[in-house]
């Protein structure tokens, strides 16, 4: 199957560039497998497309404040670093900018330019696979008080205007520190909306996965069969697998917010032998035509970037040809797209 099977023409100006003021008023185009059909609808019409029994997984990553700015000990020259993923007490894989003037053993100092006693900084340690940095933090106190303090939240490239309430690329449920971009699918939700599904009988199950950057990296092979996702950290508690498996039992579905929740999901099934389990652990899976759904009934997500992973896992799920076209209708639509964009409801 080739990359190019998943491309499509996106006018630049349907990319959103900020959210709306109500999160639950983003559209929702509602894809329906059996009937082959697209519906238009809102989000906060949700509850309308469930049932009672059936169960919303939910990512409750947190986004980390991970893009910080450095100056280089000796010769002051800015450098921009970008957390990816810990791999250590205080060691962290990151991006750095330029890159050519950062080699192993520099020493980062952040905060004010001036001030290169802040008591927050690094050294570069080694290089990694991708061409990032391993960084080693210096500092006393809390690593995240820091981040809060120094660090900016790390929207995507295609997002231009700045963010003025960094809240709104977090979920409402999002607890667990971790994520170098938020799960999208869930930023749609309020607080009344979740208490009128839970009101209508509709279970709320929580996951962790903690988003890397490389799940949103071009895919740079022509066949998609030769694409490798970068491995990201996730764990499902037992609470989550038990009603998970209890949905099933009785006959609900269970639905995916998110992309990232549904890989999670489906990780798990594929260790648990078709069933959800507890576990945690780093996942790579990469989900594309052809590939089994044994965890999901259903999926929430966003519009994606042409020729993405994510456009070739909502392919999977729906089939290619029924993908396409929701969204040459969604285009056709002005739905907005990424990450404050509008959501797909896929059943």
């Amino acid at each position: 199957m080739n990359v190019s099977d998943f491309d499509f023409d996106l006018p630049d100006e349907l990319i959103a560039q900020e959210p709306l003021e109500d999160r639950s008023a983003s559209r929702l185009l509602v894809l329906n497998r059996k009937e082959d059909s697209i519906q238009h609808h809102h989000f906060y019409e949700l509850p309308q497309f469930l049932h009672p029994g059936d169960c919303l997984v939910i990512n409750n990553t947190r986004v980390l404040p991970a893009r910080l700015y450095a100056v280089k000990e000796g010769t002051g020259a800015r450098i921009e670093v970008l957390l990816l993923k810990q791999t250590g007490a205080a060691e962290w894989e990151c991006l750095v900018r330029p890159g050519r003037r950062v080699p192993v053993g520099t020493r980062l100092i952040f905060g004010e330019a001036t001030a290169l006693d802040s008591g927050f900084a690094a050294e570069v340690v080694d290089y990694t696979e991708a061409g990032g940095r391993v960084v080693r933090f210096q500092f006393e106190g809390d690593f995240y008080q820091w981040l809060e303090r120094l660090g900016e939240m790390p929207l995507p490239p295609y997002i231009t205007k700045r963010l003025q309430d960094q809240e709104r690329y977090q979920t409402v449920y999002s607890q667990v520190k971790g994520s170098a971009a938020a799960p999208t699918a869930g930023l749609h939700f309020t607080p009344g909306l979740l208490d009128r599904l839970r009101q209508e009988q509709i279970q709320i199950a929580e996951l962790t996965l903690h988003v890397g950057l490389g799940t949103f990296r071009p895919v740079s092979v022509e066949r998609v069969e030769e694409h490798q996702m970068h491995a990201e950290y996730y764990v499902i508690p037992e609470e989550t697998s038990a009603v998970i498996r209890k949905t099933k039992e009785q006959g609900g579905r269970v639905i995916a917010v998110g992309t990232t929740a549904c890989r999670t999901l489906e990780t798990a099934a594929r260790k648990g032998g078709g069933q959800v389990i507890a576990s945690e652990g780093w996942t790579d899976i990469f989900l594309y035509p052809g590939q089994p759904f044994l965890a999901i009934d259903g999926l929430i997500t966003n519009f994606h970037l042409p020729k993405s992973t994510l456009v070739m896992l909502i392919s999977a799920l729906a089939g290619l040809p029924l993908t396409m076209r929701a969204y040459e209708e969604a285009i056709k639509a002005r739905y907005r797209f990424f990450s404050f964009g509008d959501a797909m409801l896929i059943l």
